[in-house]
C-alpha cells in the first residue's frame, strides 16, 4: 500500500475538508482528490462520504484512519533507524587497538566517537598490529589501529598520528646524561625489543632509522612496552619506544632520550577493508577525516629537565 496516499488520507481524516487538508499538505486540491480516489481503488471500497461542507469518514474509513496512524508511526520510526544506521549512529562497531598506542590520539578519537554516536555498540579489543590485521582480513573486525607500514593487500589506512621514537636507557647508564644520543652511540648497545612478528613493518622501520648500518644487538624480547621498560630499568639494555606510550607508562629507573637528526618517528593508522564498511564505521572515518583530526607531527621542542623519579627526555 502506498504510504504517501495513507499520509494524505490521515490528514484529510483529521480535517474532513479537502481545501484545508490540501493546504496542510502543500498540494493542489485536485491532486489530493486523485490520491484519495486511488487509495479507495487500492482498498476496494469508499473511505469517505462527500457533502457540500466537506466529507465524513465511512465506517471502513475510520478503521483505515486508525490503522494508518499506527502504520505510519512505525514506518517513521523504521526510517529513522535506517537513517541512523547509515549515518553510523546505531549498530555495532568491532574495533581493535594496538598495544603500543594506548592513550593520546586513540583515546581522544574513541571518546569523540562515543559522544557523536552514543547508540553504537562499540566492541573494543587490544592486540598487536599483525594480529589485528589478521582479524580484519578474516572479517572478525571492522577496523583496527595499526602501526604502518603494512604489507597486507586489501586494507586501507587512514593516518591518525605521528610520534617521535625515543630511546629508553637505565638511569645509571652513561647515555642517560647525554642531551641527545647519536646512532653511533647505540651501534653496539644491547637492545630490548618486542618480537618482529607482532608488527613487522614497524619493527623494520625502527631498525632502519636507528641502526642504518646494521641490525640492533637484541638481547631480550618482551611482549609489550611495559615489560620492555621494566627490563630497561633492570639494566638489561636500551629500548626504542614511541614517545606517547613511554611517557604514559612512567617507569621508574628509566630515562627517555632523544636521538640526533634525522628524528626517528613511528606512525599510527586506522586500517579497514574498503569493501566492507559497516554503517557505524562511516561515523568513525568521518571523525578521522575531519579537518581538525590531522596527524600530530613529531614534537621538537625541549622537554622538562631530567628527573630520576620519572621518565624524561
Amino acid at each position: 500500500m502506498d504510504l504517501r496516499r495513507l499520509r494524505y488520507f490521515l490528514v484529510l481524516a483529521e480535517e474532513l475538508n479537502f481545501t484545508r487538508a490540501a493546504r496542510r499538505l502543500h498540494i493542489a486540491q485536485p491532486a489530493l482528490s486523485q490520491q484519495i480516489k486511488a487509495l479507495e481503488r487500492d482498498i476496494g471500497a469508499p473511505l469517505l462520504e462527500r457533502n457540500s461542507r466537506g466529507c465524513r469518514l465511512t465506517a471502513l474509513g475510520g478503521v483505515v484512519a486508525r490503522e494508518a496512524g499506527e502504520l505510519l508511526t512505525h514506518a517513521d520510526a523504521s526510517q529513522e533507524r535506517i537513517r541512523a544506521a547509515l549515518g553510523g549512529r546505531q549498530g555495532q562497531l568491532r574495533l581493535a587497538l594496538t598495544r603500543s598506542a594506548r592513550g593520546g590520539a586513540v583515546d581522544a578519537l574513541i571518546a569523540a566517537f562515543r559522544t557523536h554516536h552514543p547508540d553504537v555498540d562499540l566492541v573494543v579489543r587490544t592486540g598487536w598490529s599483525a594480529h589485528n590485521i589478521t582479524e580484519l582480513l578474516a572479517g572478525r573486525l571492522d577496523a583496527a589501529f595499526v602501526r604502518p607500514p603494512l604489507d597486507s593487500a586489501g586494507l586501507e589506512c587512514r593516518p591518525i598520528a605521528r610520534e617521535e621514537l625515543l630511546l629508553a636507557v637505565p638511569t645509571d647508564h652513561p647515555l642517560a646524561h647525554e642531551r641527545k644520543i647519536t646512532r653511533r652511540d647505540i651501534a653496539a648497545e644491547p637492545v630490548i625489543l618486542w618480537p618482529r612478528e607482532n608488527a613487522p613493518g614497524m619493527h623494520d622501520l625502527i631498525t632502519r632509522q636507528l641502526w642504518p648500518d646494521g641490525g640492533p644487538r637484541i638481547v631480550r624480547e618482551e611482549p609489550d612496552d611495559e615489560q620492555l621498560l621494566l627490563s630497561v630499568a633492570a639494566g638489561t639494555g636500551i629500548a626504542p619506544v614511541p614517545e606517547g606510550r613511554a611517557r604514559a607508562l612512567r617507569v621508574s629507573g628509566v630515562r627517555l632520550k632523544r636521538v640526533t637528526a634525522p628524528m626517528p618517528t613511528v606512525d599510527l593508522a586506522l586500517a579497514h577493508q574498503p569493501r566492507r564498511v559497516v554503517p557505524a564505521l562511516r561515523g568513525l572515518l568521518s571523525l578521522v577525516d575531519a579537518p581538525d583530526s590531522t596527524p600530530r607531527r613529531p614534537r621538537t621542542t625541549p622537554s622538562t629537565p631530567p628527573s630520576h623519579s620519572s621518565p624524561t627526555a
